[in-house]
């Protein structure tokens, strides 16, 4: 099962219906904009893990939308994949100019697209691990991760190693609501013993050490925690 988001910008009620029913069986969450206005603000709202993203739009069309997208820093680093009817060489080129990661033609297979999708996010996933961010700040909170120190005022902050990692991954995805698997997953994946509601225990643990900077994670009832913009 998965737990990402992906946004489905196209005005084609039925294709929306059919990509949000075969992804959703997969795992993944869909949200969905029937044009390109309301699409980008839809990815700036929910930072989406993967944008699919059709050429044909009414109000802007999709390779400003994919420009846009890319131009800004709070969605750059979001994968786009262009789905469109229009699939001559020169429409695909254009499309992966723009910043577009793949490109995928009407009429599509629905496991060819599930299956390009995740290709995709592992693409993604790989690059952001291997060439993770130097340094992550809030206000006067950084971390450095080359030196896997954190500081609050250039005051050095002391955290268990679960804990550093932790704080790493919910400010790398600030903003981004992250359910307790996912950062069970993804933080305390090669612990030994886990037990129910050790993802709160240690959050716990890091908001006592961040002091007035642990107000910036966020508990979102329900399902898990987000680290506030």
């Amino acid at each position: 099962m998965s737990d990402n988001t992906i946004l489905v910008i196209d005005d084609e009620k039925d294709l929306i219906e059919l990509v949000r029913y075969n992804l959703e069986k997969d795992g993944f969450r869909v949200v969905s904009a029937a044009d390109g206005y309301k699409g980008l603000r839809l990815a700036k709202e929910t930072r989406p893990d993967l944008v699919l993203l059709d050429l044909m739009l009414p109000g802007i069309n999709g390779l400003e939308v994919c420009r846009s997208l890319k131009k800004n820093d709070e969605t750059s680093n979001i994968p786009v994949i262009m789905l469109t009817a229009k699939g001559t060489e020169a429409d695909i080129v254009v499309g992966l100019e723009m910043g577009a990661d793949d490109y995928i033609t009407k009429p599509f297979s629905p496991k060819v697209l599930v299956a390009r999708v995740k290709a995709v996010l592992r693409t993604r996933l790989g690059r952001m691990e291997a060439e993770p961010k130097k340094l992550l700040k809030a206000d006067k909170l950084t971390l450095d991760s080359e030196k896997h120190e954190v500081y609050i005022e250039d005051e050095p902050i002391t955290l268990t190693l679960t804990e550093f990692k932790l704080l790493r991954y919910l400010m790398e995805r600030r903003g981004r609501v992250l359910t307790r698997d996912q950062i069970l997953n993804a933080v305390l994946g090669d612990e030994t013993i886990v037990v129910d509601r050790v993802v709160d225990v240690h959050i716990t643990s890091l908001r006592k050490k961040l002091g007035d900077y642990g107000s910036y994670i966020l508990t979102v009832r329900g399902i898990g925690y987000k680290f506030r913009e």
